[in-house]
Order: structure tokens, then C-alpha cells, then sequence
């Protein structure tokens, strides 16, 4: 039989070692989400009021924060044994405080969906009325309506950049 030995990688992320290194992450996850959540509820009202280039404007910046924040949690969690040891406090605060960043992220993404929703029942409320004024009104020897053939199908040509 061959035992296959298996080789652990590496992690990317660099695990605290001393109360300070942990102070320092923990300070360093507040900051990025303090800062992500400003950016966030900037872009939630910009997209409620309707101004979605003004609300794309933001992308690069969420993407940098996101960037910053997925490598601190994950900083934080090759930290966990040694937080949970040394700092319990450090960690229940930290928990609390990105619960409070999941709810408040919640908000954004439902007000995206919502845009989203609403941008495509309008798109596709133009597109049935196009489709509607193209399909001439017709009927057969049978007394039934036309069915519309490929040609009287024009497709709707939309520009994604806003």
C-alpha cells in the first residue's frame, strides 16, 4: 500500500504572533471595513437617487477595499487560535463589529437587486412593445391570429455602458 502523505500549503496570510501584531490586524479590519461601509452607503444613495455613473464611479474603490479586506479576515483567521488564547475580548469585539458590516452590506445589495430588477422590467417592457409594433395584425383563412415569423422579430440593441 502506498501512504500518500499529504503536504500542507502554505498559507498567504500572515498569522499574529505578539498582542500588538493582533491589536494592529484588528485595527487594520476596522479601518478597511469602517471605510468600505462609507463607500458603500455613498454608492446606496447615489443608486436610490438614480445616479448610476456616479455610483459606478465608485468600483475601483470597493474593489481595492474588498481586496484589503478579504486579506485581513483572512490575516485574522490564521490568527484565531492565537486571538482566542491571548485576546477573547479582541475577538468577541470584532465578531460584533462585523456583524453590524454584513447587515449594513445587506442593505446595499438589496438596493442593487432592486435596481437591477427594475432596469430589466424595463428593458423587457420596451422590448415587448417594439416586438408588439413590428408583428403586423393579421389573421388566417381560419380566423386565427398570425404567428409571427423570424423576420417580423426585430432584436433590441442596448448599449451597457450607461
Amino acid at each position: 500500500m502506498n501512504a500518500q502523505v499529504r503536504k500542507e500549503t502554505p498559507s498567504p496570510y500572515v498569522a499574529a504572533t505578539s498582542p500588538e501584531e493582533a491589536r494592529k490586524l484588528a485595527e487594520e479590519l476596522m479601518e478597511v471595513m469602517s471605510t468600505l461601509l462609507n463607500v458603500v452607503e455613498r454608492e446606496t444613495e447615489l443608486v436610490r437617487a438614480g445616479q448610476l455613473r456616479q455610483a459606478m464611479s465608485f468600483e475601483q474603490k470597493k474593489k481595492e477595499l474588498s481586496n484589503r479586506y478579504v486579506k485581513t479576515v483572512g490575516s485574522l483567521k490564521a490568527s484565531q487560535k492565537f486571538l482566542s488564547r491571548s485576546a477573547p475580548e479582541l475577538l468577541t469585539t470584532l465578531h460584533r463589529h462585523h456583524d453590524t458590516f454584513r447587515a449594513m452590506l445587506q442593505v446595499n445589495l438589496t438596493v442593487l437587486a432592486t435596481a437591477h430588477a427594475v432596469s430589466e422590467n424595463v428593458v423587457r417592457g420596451v422590448n415587448a412593445e417594439m416586438q408588439r409594433r413590428n408583428i403586423p395584425s393579421t389573421y388566417t383563412a381560419q380566423g386565427r391570429r398570425t404567428t409571427p415569423t423570424a423576420r417580423h422579430l426585430r432584436p433590441l440593441s442596448i448599449s451597457r455602458s450607461l
